[in-house]
């Protein structure tokens, strides 16, 4: 797409870009930057992607794609101590299965560490930088609050190569961790706190994953940030609405390199914030740590790679952004909205599958012993192309326990005695009793079938009021069903500051079910990435950890129905 073509829309989807891309779009409309679009994602490599990363990967990714640009994804690798090559990769793959590519533009904060060192260099020769002793408790004391200025530190005004000499040493492993910094000599009583003599570097004697020992000093993101955009050649910089009060302090230092040539622009939207769910990597971290997870990729966790294991897909989860948008405005998002999003795409791609999860075995009486037939199971009633698959059915079938009642109420319309129900995709039965075990548990039902119900019998337009999904007893298959809920059972759990997030977990986040009975269609076709509907329960998709060919087991992604909904109400 060229430049022309991308900021020139058709008239009807004008209207339809959000203020990112519309500023975007007047950028390069004025020839800024000579008419050239390059983004970049910039995460850091200290734990994996969640949701919220998500949402700023669709929009660098995806401005960059509308508009005929290119996206970079840069590792800002500044803190070598929180730092593994494991989330390295654990983005990569998360960003691709999004759908995205970033080509050869893969790079690094450490690629540009000489060149921030010598820019640094240049700073502390112009009388622009400092070196500073004191602890950062003091530090922060004497930066004074948002309505009271800040006071000089004692070190601000030492000579110029005395701080070029101690900056070298610090870099040299002289010093401990903790005792030195360098700070820029701005404005202790800027009405941006940001401009305080912001710290630019500190001592941290950690081998880096890609530099190893080299470096004894590395630069905070203030610094780093945008002389790494510069160096790349970002256009537009595109970060959160936190970074706000950030953004002069961005132009500050890009100013040092920047000409009328080029320079980047900081722009900024709404974080992703989301009901009974925690985005704080710190406190993800701690759920890995403490083991009251399965690793980042729980399926219980909001991390990118826990949503792809649960049964998200990728289109769910860029409907779900779409919906909520990109504003200027903070806001919580209800997860039901995500929740609604997975169910509506599986709606249109999910194979519909019997599974009984609680199974109590049918015998219909009437039928042969030793027949087996295959009834035609639709694959997907949403897609005309969906096909069919083979079911096979016998005298003995399992069906819910749930499904049957000696003693139903009114309107219940399941198996009962003298009641009919049809089942899925084969005949009408209807029950004639039960067997039960000593402590009154039906342990057997008893049913007869009506032969002409069948599809393309004479009978098979009779109508009755219920449906069962079942499974032939004789060739089903065991798995395990593992039921996934919400993680915590507060709403506002992100935004919770004086409780502890441990007592906001949900106790009943997951429920396991073994031996339940499914299909063969399903275990044969039990492949990592498929999606199933489980008639009646649920959407399900094989677990990419433990799942194996002789040892099947299935993650719930999503119940079919919005039950936290119907339980507040």
């Amino acid at each position: 797409m060229s430049v022309n073509e991308a900021v020139n829309p058709a008239p009807e989807k004008e209207g339809g870009l959000n203020f990112v891309e519309q500023a975007v779009a007047d950028d390069l409309r004025a020839g800024k930057n000579g008419g050239r679009l390059s983004t970049r994602f910039p995460p850091e490599p200290n734990g994996y992607l969640h949701i919220g990363h998500a949402k700023a990967i669709c929009m660098d990714f995806g401005v960059a794609e509308k508009f005929g640009g290119t996206c970079n994804l840069r590792f800002d690798d500044t803190n070598p101590v929180k730092e593994d090559t494991e989330y390295v990769d654990s983005i990569r793959e998360d960003i691709k299965w999004l759908g995205y590519d970033w080509g050869d533009r893969e790079y690094y904060a450490s690629d540009y560490f000489p060149q921030l060192y010598d820019l640094a260099i240049r700073l502390i020769k112009e009388g622009k930088a400092y070196v500073d002793e004191q602890t950062s408790e003091q530090i922060a004391e004497q930066k004074g609050t948002p309505t009271q200025a800040g006071t000089n530190s004692p070190y601000r005004d030492r000579p110029i190569e005395e701080n070029l000499d101690l900056f070298q040493r610090m870099n040299a492993g002289e010093f401990d961790e903790g005792s030195m910094v360098l700070r820029a000599k701005i404005d202790m009583a800027s009405p941006n706190m940001h401009f305080r003599d912001p710290i630019m570097y500190r001592i941290i004697k950690h081998p880096h994953h890609r530099t190893g020992d080299r470096w004894k000093v590395y630069p905070m993101y203030d610094f780093a940030h945008g002389q790494s955009d510069y160096f790349e050649g970002v256009t537009h910089s595109i970060c959160t609405l936190e970074f706000v009060p950030h953004r002069p302090l961005y132009d500050y230092f890009v100013d040092f390199l920047a000409d009328e040539s080029y320079r980047p622009r900081q722009i900024e939207f709404n974080r992703l914030n989301l009901t009974y769910t925690v985005l704080s990597k710190r406190k993800l971290l701690q759920l890995v740590k403490e083991g009251l997870v399965d690793g980042w990729d729980d399926p219980r966790m909001p991390t990118v790679s826990g949503l792809r294991r649960r049964g998200f897909t990728p289109d769910s989860i860029k409907a779900f952004l779409t919906r909520i948008g990109y504003t200027k405005f903070e806001a919580v998002n209800d997860i039901s909205l995500l929740e609604f999003s997975i169910r509506e795409d599986l709606n249109q791609k999910a194979t519909r599958v019997c599974a009984v999860l609680d199974p109590v075995k049918v015998v219909i009486t009437n039928y042969p012993e030793d027949t087996v037939e295959d009834v035609d199971m639709e694959n997907n009633p949403e897609d005309p192309n969906g096909g069919t698959h083979k079911m096979p059915f016998c005298r003995e079938i399992y069906i819910e326990r749930d499904d049957f009642m000696e003693n139903p109420p009114k309107k219940y319309f399941r198996l009962s005695p003298d009641k009919e129900v049809r089942l899925k995709g084969a005949y009408i039965i209807k029950c004639t009793g039960c067997k039960k075990d000593e402590n009154g548990n039906v342990v057997e039902i008893y049913c007869e079938y009506d032969p002409e119900t069948k599809s393309g019998m004479p009978g098979s337009m009779r109508k009755v009021k219920g449906t069962l999904h079942w499974v032939s007893a004789r060739h089903c298959v065991e798995a395990e069903a593992r039921l996934y809920d919400r993680l915590f059972n507060v709403e506002n759990a992100g935004e919770e500051k004086e409780r502890d997030f441990h007592e906001m977990l949900n106790p009943e986040s997951i429920k396991v079910v073994k031996n339940i009975k499914i299909e063969p269609f399903l275990a044969e076709n039990a492949k990592p990435g498929a999606h199933f509907q489980f008639q009646r329960i649920g959407y399900f998709t094989p677990d990419s950890k433990d799942s194996k060919p002789d040892s099947l087991v299935f993650n719930r992604t999503i119940t079919l129905k919005d039950s936290w909904q119907k339980i507040n109400k």
